[in-house]
């Protein structure tokens, strides 16, 4: 955990915030009352994750320099965060709870700092004004060997899984999606080793026994689609649509054995482009990992499998590239276009699991309908479990995951298939290229999906959307009246 130098002298500055403290103290003390802590954890006040992000300014970039030492061995880390303050700030709060805290700097000068619960709370030498740019330098160590998410170790070293809130496990930042910044990735690894990070690659640097490997996002993301790869990998590399560069992470020595499934990638962004028009970043790939995760995830630009799915034979092809399919079509759904809330969860998920099925009905000979009348006589009972699509219930305790529930997946896809049964296909289609188009790089949230589709449908949908959304029961299906949900089980 991070820890406050205690040894140091206050700062003048602080010193007379510590009198004026002290004074107040004895007064408030004299009148019975206690004393509100100066130094604070705050957040978002998200509704599933209240202590998520923090307020006060926008992230504009992440600058991160790691120096990997072996598995059983923190990291070494510099993170330096531009930001613009949205308000006047005595104190910056980050979300970092994964390593030791060594130093602060804040536009130059030391800064003091001091863990609170999830955040460190840095209280610069001057506060920092409304509407002004600043820097924050922290020099730190990263845990890799977190417990509920982070860094996950591999047979040969690690790659990242921060959904949906480990992000600050690993560095520290502003984690929630509602904050987007560009990323760059410095690492440094022992040179047998290779990096792979987000975005495309600007060089890497060999020194002594080293090499220092530089990645750089061209578009901005979210904390929790971060990812760093550091192994023995091979990087198979070609090109999908349009010149797109395309590469590939996987253990070196299954190469051969995973160019089937990796070399498909190209047909599944054609696939999806067809459907709702341009990838929306600079490069992609699929990292496989040598690791057990549970899990599959759309980190962006490379998305996370686990390796051993595609070297088991009891699984069908169409299965696994649907699946594939599912975590590239997040690349629109869920990394270009953010969740504003992470109540907005199933705008992400409801979409890949559409494109997921759609593609498992023309390449298994799966039907579409046969999926969604599944789900629909399951949705009641997925609704009392977790809530309704749009309105979660918050996790269990130390089960932070757990908010990705079959509500928001099949069942959020079950939504999705009655407002294309309500407004017809075309309309449809032609909704779900507008909304990657007129959010690329941004946030959304439920209100603004029900507005556009409002709009191109030139009906009011907020009758017809809220219920299926926020209901407690799952509405009639259109066009279906024979689909009943089924009864709750005993």
């Amino acid at each position: 955990m991070p820890h406050f130098p205690g040894n140091r002298p206050p700062s003048p500055r602080r010193s007379a915030r510590l009198r004026a403290a002290l004074s107040a103290a004895a007064t408030t003390l004299l009148l019975g009352a206690a004393v509100p802590p100066t130094e604070t954890a705050r957040g978002i006040g998200d509704r599933l994750f209240p202590e998520l992000g923090n307020p006060g300014y926008d992230v504009v970039s992440y600058d991160i320099r790691f120096a990997y030492h072996g598995n059983d061995k923190p990291l070494d880390a510099v993170t330096t965060i531009e930001a613009e303050a949205t308000e006047d700030l005595e104190h910056v709060n980050l979300d970092f709870s994964g390593g030791t805290v060594r130093s602060v700097v804040v536009n130059g000068l030391p800064a003091e700092f001091t863990p609170v619960k999830e955040d460190l709370v840095v209280t610069p030498a001057f506060d920092l004004p409304a509407e002004g740019h600043f820097t924050v330098t922290v020099r730190h160590t990263s845990n890799p060997r977190g417990t509920d998410g982070g860094w996950v170790p591999t047979k040969d070293g690690l790659v990242m899984a921060n959904q949906a809130d480990a992000a600050h496990r690993i560095f520290p930042g502003n984690d929630h999606p509602a904050d987007k910044a560009r990323f760059t990735f410095h690492v440094t690894v022992p040179k047998d080793l290779t990096v792979v990070a987000n975005g495309l690659p600007e060089g890497r640097v060999a020194w002594g026994g080293n090499t220092t490997w530089t990645y750089r996002s061209l578009h901005p993301m979210a904390t929790e689609l971060a990812q760093v790869s550091i192994g023995h990998s091979a990087v198979p590399r070609r090109t999908g649509p349009r010149g797109l560069p395309v590469r590939d992470v996987v253990p070196a020595g299954d190469r051969e054995r995973l160019e089937k499934w990796v070399a498909r990638t190209p047909d599944h962004l054609a696939w999806m482009e067809r459907r709702v028009g341009p990838y929306p970043f600079e490069t992609y790939g699929v990292l496989m990992a040598d690791a057990s995760t549970g899990f599959e995830l759309e980190t962006q630009t490379l998305s996370l499998f686990e390796r051993d799915l595609f070297v088991r034979t009891d699984i069908p092809a169409w299965y696994l590239e649907s699946i594939m399919v599912h975590e590239l079509s997040h690349q629109w759904f869920g990394d270009s276009v953010s969740p504003r809330t992470w109540s907005d969860l199933w705008l992400n998920e409801a979409h890949a699991t559409w494109y997921e099925a759609l593609y498992a009905e023309e390449k298994g000979k799966k039907p579409l309908d046969l999926r969604m009348r599944f789900a629909y006589e399951h949705s009641d009972a997925w609704r009392a479990d977790g809530g309704p699509p749009a309105a979660p219930k918050a996790s269990a305790p130390g089960k932070k995951t757990s908010i990705f529930r079959p509500n928001v997946y099949d069942g959020g896809a079950v939504v999705l298939y009655a407002l294309r049964q309500r407004i017809g296909a075309a309309a449809f289609e032609r909704l779900e290229r507008e909304w990657v188009a007129g959010h690329r790089d941004s946030t959304a949230g439920t209100a603004d999906f029900i507005a556009l589709a409002s709009q191109v449908s030139g009906q009011d949908l907020r009758p017809f959307l809220r219920p299926w959304l926020y209901g407690a029961t799952t509405p009639p299906m259109p066009g279906h009246p024979d689909w009943k949900p089924a009864p709750k089980p005993a």
